[in-house]
């Protein structure tokens, strides 16, 4: 477990409910219902002045909700960095977590074990995992994705609407969500036709 040693001093409700959403504070380190003896990083969901009851929300940069009482001394409770504070240990990020959507034409199983034998050749046998593996035959076809303004202008031409190319391969499109204000459109893809004259 990769952890480092930092300097801090625990909050009370009081100072935790002046604390806003870009402030690093430290929490008990969870990871799936284990507790761990150590904080991770995290910042709260909303700013302190809007919780009730003195009891926080934090999000810890691991992705995990953790609830605390600031004032319980059974808990935790919410740290802050401060030199004249007093020594913690930290778990530190070590590392990124990529969920990774592979296509494979004519996939059978020797291709998939030749990829993940090349993937751990890479970056090293203990580092590559396969936590979870979904085996789903796809059609070998191509769409034009495209992402459009969810309130598209009116009275405007297919040719001259707002729009923005994405990807072509329709299996990717469940793991992508449009951006904020605009949708997705799919349709039969095109090859692209070069009318321009030559002699």
């Amino acid at each position: 477990m990769n952890t480092e040693k930092v300097t801090a001093r625990r909050l009370t409700s009081d100072e935790v409910a002046e604390l806003g959403l870009q402030e690093e504070i430290f929490v008990s380190a969870e990871l799936d219902d284990l507790s761990l003896d150590c904080f991770a990083p995290a910042f709260l969901t909303k700013p302190g002045k809007y919780f009730d009851g003195g009891s926080f929300i934090a999000r810890t940069i691991f992705g995990k909700e953790i609830h605390v009482l600031p004032d319980n001394a059974e808990e935790r409770g919410v740290w802050v960095a401060d030199e004249a504070g007093e020594e913690i240990e930290v778990l530190q990020s070590a590392g990124v977590l990529l969920n990774l959507a592979l296509f494979v034409p004519n996939g059978n199983k020797e291709s998939l074990e030749s990829l993940y034998t090349a993937a751990r050749e890479a970056f090293g046998a203990g580092i590559v995992q396969r936590w979870n593996e979904e085996v789903v035959a796809v059609p070998d076809v191509k769409v034009d994705l495209f992402e459009e303004p969810a309130r598209g202008r009116k009275n405007t031409s297919g040719q001259n609407r707002d729009r923005r190319a994405l990807d072509i391969y329709p299996t990717r499109v469940r793991f992508m969500e449009p951006s904020t204000g605009w949708k997705f459109i799919v349709e039969p893809h095109h090859e692209p036709i070069d009318d321009t004259p030559t002699i």
